[in-house]
């Protein structure tokens, strides 16, 4: 039998941390093993137990959600952070995703479709809520899932990890080569695609269906 996923789940509400708790624990291959009320105590938690998904709000005092995520994937880089926020916003969606979070869900999400999200992240893949992808790529801009893609398979595979939140170093180690070369994948990818952010990076990844 495959041991449950194991989850810290971060909100300043206590009825929401109630709730979301309530939800999980109906699950048998999810275990919550932890709580906390704001980005400082998240990152001690987390440090603390080691958990494979965060779920991590995003407006909280003493440290949002954003900053805690850029520490604990810093410090804790397979740790999988998915956020939770009452904000479809495209400004909020794209800080998330250059913080290092993997998913991006609305409070007012099913409970099936919070499970999904769970088991999606934990297995390496990111998860964005139907209208949070809607938000992200209805900006009446041209979608370049239209273009031709310019990419090399080795790009491609570089681009994949960059978008999953992955590291330079990370990439380097996964696909067993230097962490300079890497660094030079990553900027012919973003010349060819004439991109400048990893928020970029991530958003044609999900349009061309890589991740």
């Amino acid at each position: 039998m495959n041991k449950p996923i194991k989850v810290v789940i971060v909100d300043d509400h206590q009825v929401v941390l109630d709730g979301f708790m309530a939800r999980l624990s109906l699950e048998p291959d999810i275990e919550v093993i932890g709580t906390a009320s704001n980005g400082v105590e998240a990152f001690e938690v987390v440090k603390a137990l080691s958990p494979d998904v965060v779920l991590m709000d995003v407006s909280m005092p003493v440290m949002n959600g954003i900053d805690a995520t850029r520490v604990i994937k810093d410090e804790l880089p397979h740790v999988k952070v998915l956020m939770l926020t009452m904000h479809d916003n495209r400004e909020y969606i794209m800080k998330v995703m250059q913080c290092g979070a993997v998913g991006y869900m609305l409070k007012e999400i099913s409970s099936e479709k919070m499970v999904q999200a769970i088991k999606t992240v934990e297995q390496g893949s990111t998860y964005f809520c139907e209208s949070v992808t809607q938000t992200l790529f209805s900006q009446g801009d041209i979608s370049m899932a239209n273009k031709p893609n310019p990419l090399s398979r080795r790009e491609e595979s570089v681009l994949k990890l960059v978008a999953q939140g992955c590291s330079s170093k990370k990439v380097a180690s996964l696909l067993n080569i230097s962490y300079r070369t890497v660094e030079t994948h990553r900027q012919n990818i973003k010349h060819k695609l004439e991109l400048s952010s990893t928020a970029e990076l991530a958003k044609y990844a999900v349009e061309q269906g890589m991740i």
